[in-house]
């Protein structure tokens, strides 16, 4: 831990600690004394800044790696500097009719809008980007029970999104083959446009009171629709990953290299990438997630930056976000992924400001 804080660094140690870390996040090399001597306004020897940079060390803000005589920031001096010192960049015009025009598209569905806003992040900041959705919160356009034999029925659910998923249910013994078209008009009818949470309740409701004007045997296949279709398990999430392969790029040795699979293995455990991502759905604007300060990445030492994104209702449903190398361009994607988020949120028909106005 740093025995210092950013605040109680003087003028001339915050401006060469500023440029150890600008250094590192566009080259990703130790910068030294002397480089360090020629970039900054205050006139100083090399000797001078070796000592600021012996006290940065002493801080807990930066060290040298191996036997070299340069530095670079530690995980510490990264959290200071992002919170303290980093200069957020705005996006330009083009920039932001850019986002627009590639995550709307004409026609596309909400899923290929995630998919397509994953993509995007990945190709604007040369890493991983990510997309966290609840699956619950899907809304139902169309819902349908297809006959296999007399046994078994196809229950087919269709997404406002466009996605498309299957169970097989059981069908009640001497269930006539009317039943299938009944039970599913009655469910359609009911569920279109809501999601299965806001329409279970109603539905078994109705039925358990008798309101319903079906047969026993149809209620009984409705029931085992909805038993089907309960949401999914409580805070059950889909992750969208799109650009591992960028973070390949620019590997500056084999502890680099080894880095990243080992990133590659945590992208490919979901679950901790969704666990991490939830805590982001706490907060109002950009989260920063920088090496070890959360689990999951401690051993790749990456950084992750994500953004909730909210449904019609104003409700979080998901997160979006980057997620790669602790050296990202932080000034430049953080925008990035917040206008991304607000964009999202806007075409999930969220009450919020045009983010071109934003």
């Amino acid at each position: 831990m740093p025995h210092a804080t950013l605040s109680q660094l003087d003028q001339r140690s915050r401006e060469i600690f500023k440029q150890i870390v600008e250094s590192y996040l566009a080259t990703g090399e130790p910068v030294g004394s002397r480089n360090i001597a020629r970039l900054i306004t205050t006139p100083l020897s090399p000797a001078s800044v070796r000592n600021v940079m012996a006290d940065l060390e002493h801080a807990g803000l930066v060290y040298a790696p191996h036997i070299s005589a340069g530095r670079l920031p530690t995980e510490t001096g990264l959290r200071f500097f992002v919170d303290a010192l980093l200069e957020v960049g705005d996006l330009s015009a083009e920039e932001r009719s850019s986002i627009e025009a590639q995550v709307a598209g004409e026609g596309r569905t909400m899923a290929g809008i995630l998919a397509e806003a994953s993509t995007l992040l990945s190709g604007l900041s040369r890493g991983a980007g990510v997309v966290l959705v609840a699956k619950s919160d899907t809304r139902i356009k169309h819902i349908e029970f297809v006959g296999l034999d007399p046994t078994k029925a196809l229950l087919v659910l269709v997404a406002d999104d466009g996605q498309v998923e299957n169970r097989v249910v059981m069908l009640p013994p001497g269930l006539p083959a009317s039943a299938l078209v009944e039970a599913s008009n009655f469910l359609s009818a009911r569920i279109r446009g809501r999601t299965l949470a806001e329409a279970r309740a109603d539905i078994a409701s109705g039925l358990a009171a008798g309101q319903a004007e079906l047969d026993q045997l149809t209620q009984r296949l409705v029931q085992a629709g909805l038993a089907s279709w309960s949401g999914g398990a409580a805070g059950e999430r889909q992750l969208i990953v799109r650009g591992q392969a960028n973070l390949l790029e620019n590997l500056k040795a084999l502890e680099d290299l080894e880095r990243i699979r080992s990133l590659f293995d945590d992208l490919e455990a979901k679950r901790g990438v969704i666990d991490l991502l939830n805590r982001a759905e706490v907060a109002e604007g950009v989260r920063i997630f920088i090496g070890s300060e959360n689990k999951l990445f401690s051993l790749s030492g990456s950084s992750t930056i994500a953004a909730p994104y909210r449904n019609a209702e104003g409700q979080i449903v998901g997160v979006i976000g980057v997620i790669g190398p602790t050296r990202l361009n932080y000034a430049r994607i953080i925008p990035m992924v917040d206008y991304t988020a607000k964009v999202v949120s806007r075409l999930m028909g969220a009450s919020m400001p045009d983010p071109t106005l934003a």
